[in-house]
């Protein structure tokens, strides 16, 4: 009997924490990756965040202290995140596999399936858009200060839905597709100060919010996953929003027509008054229920 207990806590070591098994040891630090442990360690996280660097690239020199003091704070999270980086100049074999071809090259690897990060790159702010990953598909909020603490914590770097009065299986589906855009919540004790504060006029609503822009939006139904679908793909993005890497990327995928704004520079007063002007517009057309987009651009270019 001694010999099979002790089997079976052997295997459970084993198991339960794949670092163990395949010797990494995180300790709240950047992970140091090889041609050797690259593929190992990837299998052997939930999520992790990989770092291809050059050893020469003055990027990659500045960005290597703010994943530093990122590691720590992700590696205590309740489902942590891993924070490595691998000299994708000198393994070329890793680089070739995974089409590095700029450094830094930042990568999310979850559960194996890499995706590109474009996001923040300061350590707090790098430390919150990665804690998105790992948090529940939908939050239930149950009081008036859990929605208000779950929209600070949330920030700005994703768009948020608080589904109010809503049952969490009305978003279940839709917030697994779409876990890597936006955050999503089901609010199912509120009082007459959250309807206020979000211009509700009955429940159950779907509301969207942009903080960052100052942009909202609700939806009234009908509740089904086809037009709750086209509802937050609509509202992943703002009606006005500037150019990076990752809302390009959303850019591309939004059905919806787009204006290009190019200003030489978003400071000058011209520019500003530009960018109002672009701005109530959008809000024209968005009441005309026009399916349209404004995006702004800094650029050299003379306008």
């Amino acid at each position: 009997m001694s010999n099979i207990i002790l089997l079976i806590i052997i295997i459970a070591l084993c198991i339960v924490p794949s670092i163990t098994c395949h010797e990494f040891e995180v300790n709240g630090k950047v992970l140091e990756l090889d041609e050797s442990n690259f593929d190992a360690a990837i299998s052997s996280f939930d999520l992790i965040f990989v770092d291809f660097y050059a050893p020469w690239c003055g990027h990659c020199k500045r960005l290597s202290p703010q994943l530093d003091e990122a590691a720590p704070m992700l590696s205590g999270l309740k489902k942590p995140v891993v924070i490595a980086k691998i000299d994708a100049d000198k393994y070329s074999r890793i680089a070739k596999k995974y089409e590095i071809d700029g450094f830094p090259t930042l990568k999310i690897f979850m559960n194996g399936v890499p995706t590109d990060y474009y996001g923040p790159r300061k350590a707090d702010m790098l430390v919150r858009y990665l804690r998105k990953f790992v948090a529940p598909d939908v939050t239930v909020l149950e009081s008036d200060s859990g929605i208000t603490e779950f929209v600070e914590a949330a920030g700005t770097s994703f768009p948020i839905f608080i589904g109010v009065g809503l049952d969490e299986s009305a978003l279940s589906n839709l917030a697994i597709k779409f876990k890597k855009n936006a955050w999503f919540s089901v609010a199912k004790d509120f009082s007459e100060k959250t309807m206020d504060l979000y211009e509700l006029n009955t429940v159950p609503a779907l509301v969207a919010l942009h903080p960052n822009f100052n942009d909202q939006n609700i939806f009234y139904g009908p509740f089904e996953d086809k037009s709750v679908e086209e509802f937050i793909q609509q509202n992943l993005l703002p009606l006005t929003l500037p150019i990076t890497g990752e809302s390009l990327k959303l850019l591309k995928d939004d059905k919806r027509k787009i204006v290009l704004t190019i200003v030489e520079d978003e400071t000058h007063h011209e520019s500003k008054e530009f960018i109002k002007l672009m701005v109530r517009r959008a809000f024209t057309a968005k009441i005309k229920n026009l399916k349209s987009h404004f995006s702004l651009k800094d650029s050299e270019m003379e306008r």
